[in-house]
């Protein structure tokens, strides 16, 4: 069994030693419990431990208190994940909600136009364009069973879009006015001067073939002159923005900026046949069609 000797100066170190260092062990592994001791210790031991005490006791309640902080801060991290999820969810159907009600608006601007207008027109959307850039023409998802065939005219709202020039059973081919090979009649609004609308390579229009004496101007608007089939009188295919006068030339030569920006167009109207009557009157001016009442 160890002894220690406490008549001599080293067995009795060794013995406060061991006292103190068992009594300190006690009051660190249990704070709480030794707080209430000391309050009535009042001696140079009780103020030799109260400070360590403390110190330990301060630790223990600012480690309680950061792993708090860190629970609480977890659980808001979890929170504004879901809250972020939940933001792009709505932002997503918010994009969805625009994009439906956009196409809305555009099906019926053109449903309104077509009970307004006098030829017999069939709605159609624009489901393909030509990758090759070869031509410029658009696919239609519309086609011989649908009563569409070769050289009808494809209008919108805004004006002229261009001319079918294929079909299938279930889809049709439209040359673009853009397309240098397409060639519609025209006729200038204000002078009432005639020629022919005609694609260019740099992907606009321009008006071929106005007599030389005629008085045409920049921000003239040219229409359909309905002499040709495929339009009836009077749709809108764009405006002049500048006149080529060459001298020693029999005509002049107008270049337009269409109505219809066709590389956007995404529903369209195939006009079948056109009725007595024309449409100029209700394409004089750039108001949108309303509906009636």
């Amino acid at each position: 069994m160890w002894m220690v000797n406490v008549r001599s100066p080293y067995g009795a170190r060794r013995l406060a030693l061991g006292m103190f260092a068992l009594l300190l062990a006690a009051l660190l592994l249990f704070p709480g419990q030794s707080q209430g001791l000391l309050d009535y210790l009042d001696g140079p031991v009780g103020q030799l431990v109260r400070l360590p005490l403390e110190a330990v006791a301060s630790l223990d309640q600012g480690i309680a208190a950061i792993w708090q902080q860190y629970v609480s801060l977890q659980h808001v991290n979890e929170e504004n994940r879901r809250l972020r999820q939940e933001m792009d969810w709505l932002r997503g159907e918010n994009n969805h909600l625009r994009e439906a009600a956009a196409a809305t608006e555009r099906l019926t601007s053109l449903l309104q136009f077509k009970e307004q207008a006098l030829p017999a027109m069939v709605a159609a959307q624009v489901i393909g364009r030509d990758a090759s850039n070869r031509y410029k023409s658009v696919i239609l998802n519309k086609g011989e069973s649908d009563g569409i065939q070769k050289d009808m005219g494809v209008i919108t709202p805004a004006g002229v879009v261009g001319r079918v020039v294929k079909t299938t059973g279930a889809t049709s081919v439209v040359l673009l006015i853009t397309d240098p090979n397409n060639a519609i009649a025209g006729l200038i609004q204000r002078t009432r001067d005639e020629g022919i609308v005609e694609g260019v390579p740099q992907g606009r229009a321009k008006l071929k073939y106005i007599p030389m004496l005629s008085a045409v101007k920049e921000g003239d608007r040219v229409v359909t002159s309905g002499l040709v089939g495929g339009f009836p009188r009077g749709l809108a295919i764009g405006t002049i923005t500048s006149i080529d006068r060459e001298e020693g030339a029999l005509f002049q030569t107008g270049e337009l900026v269409t109505e219809v920006d066709v590389n956007r167009v995404e529903e369209v109207l195939v006009i079948q046949a056109s009725r007595a009557g024309s449409v100029e009157t209700a394409t004089k001016s750039n108001a949108p069609v309303k509906a009636q009442p």
